[in-house]
């Protein structure tokens, strides 16, 4: 079986924001609907990061 490349809505180099770009299904990547987030605060800033897929926002 092919696994099929699944299409990035989002680009994941950029860093979003979450009060311009909050959560589609809350709690959940909206760009791979994970729910695995590896997270880190660095100068007062809450950054949350994809597991699966890497897309970052800024909480």
């Amino acid at each position: 079986m092919e696994e099929k490349q699944q299409e990035e809505k989002y680009d994941l180099n950029k860093v979003y924001d979450y009060s311009e770009y909050p959560d589609i299904r809350s709690g959940r990547c909206d760009n791979c609907d994970s729910a695995a987030f590896k997270n880190s605060v660095s100068n007062g800033v809450f950054l949350r990061e994809c597991r699966k897929c890497g897309m970052k926002k800024s909480i």
